[in-house]
C-alpha cells in the first residue's frame, strides 16, 4: 500500500475524509489516481448516499457498514468488498482474494476495461447486504 506522506498529517489536522481522498487521487497523479478517481465516481452514483471515510490511510465507501476499501499499489487499484464473498458475482469481477471466507477483490491494472454497469450493481448488493445485515 502506499501511504501518503502528507496523510497523516493531514488527518492530524481534521481533513474531512473526501479531502484525504481527493489528495490521495492528486497525489497520484497516473492511471491509478483516475482509476481511484472514476472507481469513487461509481460508488457515489450506485449508492447515492454512501458515506466517504478514510481508515487504515486508504478511501472506505460505507452504507450500514463497509461496502469496499480502495488501496493502491504500485501496479494495481484494489477494490476490496468486506462482504465480497457473500455477493454474487454474475459478471466475474473478483480477480483478488478468491481464497478467503469473507473478503473478496477486483484488481485494476494499467489499461483495464472497466465494466461500469457490472461495478455499480455489485456496489449496490454489497450496500443492500449491509442494510439486511443492519435490521
Amino acid at each position: 500500500m502506499n501511504k501518503s506522506k502528507s496523510g497523516p498529517k493531514e488527518e492530524r489536522e481534521g481533513a474531512s475524509a473526501s479531502q484525504l481522498i481527493d489528495a490521495k487521487i492528486s497525489e497520484l497523479g497516473d492511471w491509478r489516481g483516475e482509476t481511484l478517481a472514476r472507481v469513487r465516481t461509481l460508488v457515489k452514483q450506485a449508492v447515492p448516499d454512501v458515506v466517504e471515510e478514510w481508515k487504515w490511510s486508504v478511501p472506505v465507501w460505507s452504507h450500514a457498514g463497509i461496502i469496499c476499501t480502495g488501496e493502491t499499489y504500485k501496479k494495481a487499484v484494489k477494490l476490496t468488498f468486506a462482504k465480497g464473498a457473500s455477493l454474487e458475482d454474475p459478471s466475474g469481477l473478483f480477480n483478488s482474494s478468491l481464497e478467503g471466507n469473507t473478503r473478496r477483490a477486483i484488481d485494476f491494472h494499467e489499461g483495464d476495461k472497466m465494466d461500469e454497469k457490472a461495478l455499480k450493481t455489485l456496489v449496490r448488493a454489497a450496500a443492500a447486504l449491509n442494510s439486511a445485515s443492519a435490521r
